[in-house]
């Protein structure tokens, strides 16, 4: 599996680093036309805005139709969306253009975490190549938006030239081709038949679970707590007078430091258990947002930085290894689509809740609430605990070859 595992993460690579280069090339060329702050910000939005309302379909279409037929699609919708912005690079189009990539990277990653799920042979494989298949987004957030900042100031244009622009749209065009050939020699796993033949589930049903919901919410709360610190980090920099340099490498730093735990988890992935990994990160990030507000310069924000990335690093492989345990696997799909949904959803929202809470109790208030919030909510995952043992029989073993 260790090779097919390697083609898989390089194809989501590409897929993602063709939304994260578009993501940070379009709203460049949007302030460089004279668009607001405001404008740009509903831009922004619209990458997330798709795979809220595509993710909950795409994960019913993967459980359907496996994992090729997803991925082709994803792959023209990404080549359309990122071409229309070389050839018509105005900003309805890279609205359009947001849209489309978004979605097609969002869409791919459900298949591509369906199928990876259903591949592993228990929970100890299971939490080794979630471990593995995280790192694709962390490299590929790095790799699309390096290429195209160079395109764009290095393409060798006219200054005022549209030139540098089209050619960062187009190497972003071209990104996905490598995913679809990478993904082709995969050999799709067996369709599976759900239990409610006779009727099409809902996906209220797996929110009725209490496990499932549970998960959900600890999620939730985790992701909320990565959205703050990007969100709050530059503004509590500037107040505290740091130069953008200083921000972004503690930004850089907390991204490293998730990257890093990332690499390490499948290796010491038989010592770990999904719920007491969670409940540690929550605990971790409970502590750390007490103390950021409370730091003064930037190697005291650097090191919060550092050690919330490995405390919320570990996080999505645990959550993805526990939601195949205690999810039907004929809804693998679905229910990786309802978190990706809730995650999308809360990056949009969450970002106008943390401005006007900063507005009403100051930004260290930000990091103070929801620190308690996060630190209240670890009883949720502690109790996931009990999630396993009854589970424990719906991990598949592998597909006999």
């Amino acid at each position: 599996m260790t090779r097919e595992l390697a083609r898989l993460i390089l194809a989501q690579i590409c897929l993602h680093a063709c939304m994260a280069g578009t993501r940070m090339a379009a709203p460049l060329l949007a302030l460089r036309e004279g668009y607001s702050p405001l404008a740009v910000g509903v831009l922004l939005a619209l990458f997330a805005l798709m795979q809220v309302f595509l993710a909950l379909p795409a994960g019913r279409f993967a459980d359907r139709h496996g994992l090729r037929r997803p991925i082709s699609y994803s792959v023209v919708a990404a080549v359309t969306g990122a071409g229309a912005a070389v050839a018509f690079p105005v900003f309805p189009v890279l609205c359009l253009a947001a849209l489309l990539t978004g979605g097609a990277s969002g869409a791919a990653v459900i298949a591509l975490q369906r199928h990876v799920g259903r591949a592993a042979a228990g929970a100890l494989q299971l939490r080794q190549v979630f471990s593995w298949l995280s790192i694709g987004p962390a490299v590929s957030n790095f790799v699309g938006p390096f290429s195209a900042g160079l395109l764009i100031d290095h393409a060798g244009a006219a200054p005022g030239s549209l030139f540098g622009y089209r050619a960062a749209f187009f190497l972003m065009a071209v990104l996905p081709l490598a995913s679809w050939f990478l993904v082709r020699p995969t050999r799709e796993l067996p369709a599976l038949i759900s239990a409610n033949s006779g009727t099409r589930p809902k996906a209220l049903d797996l929110l009725r679970e209490p496990m499932f919901r549970r998960l959900m919410l600890v999620n939730w709360f985790l992701s909320s707590a990565w959205d703050v610190h990007t969100f709050v980090v530059p503004v509590l920099g500037f107040e505290r007078g740091l130069s953008a340099s200083s921000i972004g490498s503690i930004l850089g730093a907390f991204a490293v430091a998730a990257a890093f735990i990332r690499l390490l988890m499948p290796l010491v992935a038989a010592h770990l258990r999904e719920w007491r990994v969670l409940a540690a990160s929550m605990l971790a990030t409970a502590v750390l947002f007490a103390v950021y507000p409370l730091t003064r310069s930037a190697l005291g924000m650097g090191v919060c930085s550092v050690l919330l990335g490995l405390a919320l690093g570990m996080v999505q492989p645990m959550v993805m290894s526990m939601l195949h345990q205690i999810t039907p696997e004929a809804r693998h799909g679905e229910a990786l689509g309802l978190r990706l949904m809730a995650i999308n959803g809360s990056s949009v929202l969450m970002p106008l809740l943390f401005g006007s809470a900063g507005a009403l109790v100051g930004i260290a208030g930000v990091f103070w609430v929801t620190g308690a919030v996060v630190g209240l909510g670890s009883r949720a995952a502690w109790l996931l605990k009990d999630s396993l043992a009854p589970a424990a029989h719906k991990v598949r073993e592998p597909p006999s070859k």
